[in-house]
């Protein structure tokens, strides 16, 4: 069996989460849905799992984060193309989300990235297929 991941992330209003990601091309396992948990699916063993603040509460003794104040994580997520990159962005600013810096070019690598509905920062990247070896 192949591992999954599952990144868990506290959200204030689940439903307009929810619409936020599917405007960004993300499907739901409806499976691992309710009113309180939203499964997003990134991948083939890559979820999301959007949680009502009361949910995520459940899970930890520590206070949550506010992710417009402070980084809690990084999601990087790979695309195929620059333009996909920056196509994303473009949803995600569309969808009532925004951007935190301009795009980068390292290169090897170009590099954009979008916050969502909460704060959270999604980075985006797309690798060269010449990129250096380490």
């Amino acid at each position: 069996m192949s591992t999954q991941i599952f990144v868990n992330l506290p959200v204030r209003d689940l439903p307009a989460s929810v619409d936020f990601f599917k405007q960004l091309g993300f499907g739901f396992n409806n499976q691992f849905t309710d009113d309180t948990a939203a499964c997003m699916v990134i991948g083939d063993n890559i979820y999301a799992m959007l949680l009502t603040e009361a949910k995520f509460q459940t899970f930890t003794p520590k206070p949550i984060c506010d992710a417009r104040k402070s980084t809690e994580v990084l999601v990087c997520l790979s695309r195929d193309s620059r333009e996909a990159v920056d196509e994303m962005v473009k949803k995600a600013v569309s969808a009532g989300g925004s951007t935190y810096r301009p795009s980068q070019d390292h290169g090897f690598m170009y590099q954009h990235g979008f916050q969502d509905l909460d704060g959270h920062i999604w980075e985006l990247i797309h690798m060269s297929p010449e990129a250096p070896k380490g």
